[in-house]
């Protein structure tokens, strides 16, 4: 029953990875489109970056904790990845270069989302799996 728990707990938390991420698009999108001016947009942004790395780390030490290897060997790409926009500083738009980085922005957060979307369809498989198999221990 403790498997069903955890894979419900990582479930959630790629639900809120899931969220971050088209929060962004959305700004970003809201801005291509000049519904909202770019400070606003890229405060918004830059304030939900931090912690969009932060749960995906947790996300991959919690895959490690239970013992999951092969999803926290699929988050290693994702978490590198931010690891390497963090410490090379590129990870906050800046607002001065925003107009001339939107398409860029953008596909990357795209491909973010294709990822997320993917962990979060191998969870769910994982997560009725798991379910499944405990409902027969029960019989």
């Amino acid at each position: 029953m403790g498997d069903v728990w955890a894979w419900l707990l990582f479930f959630f938390i790629l639900i809120s990875l899931l969220v971050m991420v088209v929060f962004q698009l959305m700004c970003l999108s809201d801005l291509e489109f000049d519904y909202i001016n770019p400070y606003d947009s890229t405060s918004r942004i830059n304030g939900v970056v931090l912690p969009e790395f932060i749960t995906q780390g947790v996300l991959c030490l919690l895959y490690l904790i239970t013992a999951h290897w092969v999803m926290s060997l699929l988050c290693v790409p994702y978490m590198y990845y931010n690891y390497r926009l963090y410490t090379r500083r590129q990870h906050l738009v800046d607002v001065t270069e925003i107009f001339n980085l939107i398409n860029w922005e953008k596909k990357q957060r795209l491909f973010k989302l294709g990822y997320i979307i993917l962990l979060l369809f191998i969870s769910l498989f994982w997560l009725i799996y798991s379910a499944l198999e405990d409902d027969e221990e029960y019989l």
